[in-house]
């Protein structure tokens, strides 16, 4: 279980990420393109090509975490 800050803010980056990206790949696009600091406490998802992979980056004061979710029958959402 995940627990977020009642403050946290939670960040979708809008068209398709790279699902080969690992936590520098996303924490670096997180800074480029979403113009936001990976190590605040708030979560970043990420969505794959065909909308059935996401992965979430997150910063819990001890590291990051980068959890990695795939839908079982088509798309999320």
């Amino acid at each position: 279980m995940i627990l977020v800050l009642a403050d946290a803010k939670i960040w979708l980056a809008a068209g398709v990420t790279d699902m080969r990206c690992g936590f520098n790949g996303l924490a670096a696009q997180t800074e480029l393109v979403l113009v936001g600091d990976p190590y605040s406490g708030h979560l970043f998802l990420f969505r794959g090509r065909r909308g059935d992979q996401i992965k979430m980056l997150w910063w819990d004061c001890q590291g990051l975490i980068c959890q990695y979710r795939v839908a079982a029958h088509g798309r999320m959402g």
